[in-house]
């Protein structure tokens, strides 16, 4: 076999590259070769900064690099960084106690994982447990993650080619205000009609062996749909009605991003479980479950089993637990809910400008706004969303836009929870101007 040799400096050789080794999991990949990052920015090799409107993968709520999330790595890697799974450190003990201090009764109990997928595939594997049921319902439009219960109750994207999901996985209509469909004499969405026929539905399919509802806060991936206040109130009773549990999926919406700690308390709805990633490690790889002792006690007595490699590892514990202290000393709550305010204004601004925003929406650092041909028909156009992402790209703004069948296409808009007024306004102007650009082609 012949040794491996040094890749070429050009991007040429980069690319061609990547375009014969790597396995493509998604869409395209952007065409820059990022450096760095730092704060808000991203640079490229070739020096040219852009403005990240997406925070990574939704994860960095502190900022790219953030000097003590880097001190943290750097100290406890060179302390503590993997443990057998069986084996417990101060890092760990001290997130999970953190973490349940944040949180109302009765969550108080953590397990710390790596991923969004593998927090929710260890829930519902709890909930099923427990419950001793086995089917799942969730939102038409919901995203839980790629492995396999997680992705069986995933219905915005992945299902087709794969063989058959987890048995006994429903789906209901996820309330989408700005595309109602069940409305009232008003024309405004009628939820509460939308969700008794959703689960009129989901019984006269059910075998009887309903274990639980796992739902998104706020639905990102599905296109930033926010339900209605009293929506999850009525949710949790219907789940009660069926022995189910609630397992809310607050991967995006906790620690800060919509101005509440976690995204739950505006509807004043304890879950019986809860799942963190993303948000948690800050950009590192870092989830959590958290249920009550109850559950957690009935899930022990019946064997719960998800022992994995890097269960209750110190060296992402750590950085959770500096996650925490920022989050905290700075009030990110508070600034999530200012900046998102300023934001949101900006936004309604260039709606004014722009006839082909149709919806602005989402809560706090967690902004949604939708792109339509007409505002009248509400007439997508996937043509016009590539246009705007594509120009806010070479204007130095990375943006990620959601684009399912039936809706337009929405941006996702959740920038760091360390961000400035200056780098809001940066990124609002470019974006107003690609809008701008994009609108001249159609």
């Amino acid at each position: 076999m012949a040794a491996p040799t040094l890749a070429s400096d050009s991007s040429t050789s980069f690319w061609a590259d990547a375009d014969r080794h790597l396995v493509r999991y998604g869409g395209a990949f952007t065409r820059e070769i990022i450096d760095r990052a730092e704060g808000s920015f991203v640079f490229t090799e070739d020096g040219r900064r852009i403005l990240d409107f997406t925070s990574g993968q939704m994860s960095a709520i502190l900022g790219h690099s953030h000097p003590e999330i880097v001190a943290t790595v750097q100290e406890q890697a060179a302390r503590l960084d993997h443990l057998f799974s069986g084996m417990l450190s101060r890092p760990v003990v001290d997130l999970a106690r953190r973490l349940a201090g944040s949180l109302p009764a009765p969550l108080e109990k953590a397990l710390l994982l790596t991923t969004g997928a593998e927090s929710n595939e260890a829930a519902i594997r709890m909930a099923k447990l427990v419950t001793g049921k086995h089917e799942i319902v969730s939102f038409a439009r919901s995203w839980h993650g790629m492995t396999q219960a997680a992705a069986s109750a995933t219905y915005s994207a992945g299902r087709k080619g794969y063989g058959p999901a987890a048995p006994g996985n429903f789906a209901i209509p996820a309330p989408n205000a700005y595309r109602p469909d069940f409305t009232d004499a008003d024309g405004q969405l009628d939820w509460r009609h939308q969700l008794d026929f959703g689960f009129e539905m989901i019984d006269a399919q059910s075998v009887g062996s309903l274990a639980a509802c796992i739902v998104e806060p706020i639905l990102s991936s599905g296109g930033i749909i926010e339900p209605p206040p009293g929506y999850f109130a009525a949710l949790r009773e219907k789940c009660r009605e069926r022995g189910m549990l609630l397992i809310l999926d607050e991967a995006q919406t906790g620690l800060c991003r919509t101005g509440n700690w976690y995204a739950f308390e505006r509807d004043g709805v304890v879950p019986d479980i809860l799942t963190l990633s993303k948000t948690l490690g800050a950009g590192l790889p870092l989830a959590a479950v958290l249920t009550s002792a109850e559950i957690e006690q009935e899930a022990h007595e019946r064997g719960f089993l998800f022992f994995t490699t890097h269960v209750a590892d110190p060296l992402p514990a750590a950085v959770g637990n500096t996650v925490l202290d920022v989050l905290t000393r700075d009030r990110l709550d508070e600034r999530a809910r200012d900046l998102g305010g300023f934001l949101r204004r900006g936004l309604e601004a260039i709606a004014g400008r722009h006839d082909v925003v149709g919806d602005i929406r989402g809560r706090g650092l967690l902004a949604g706004l939708e792109l339509v041909v007409d505002r009248e028909t509400k007439r997508s156009s996937d043509e016009l969303g590539a246009h705007v992402t594509r120009r806010c790209l070479e204007l130095g703004l990375h943006m990620n836009i959601v684009q399912l069948p039936g809706m337009g296409g929405v941006f996702r808009i959740a920038p760091p929870l360390t961000a400035t007024e200056e780098e809001l306004s940066l990124g609002l102007s470019i974006l107003d101007e690609a809008i701008g650009d994009a609108v001249k082609t159609l």
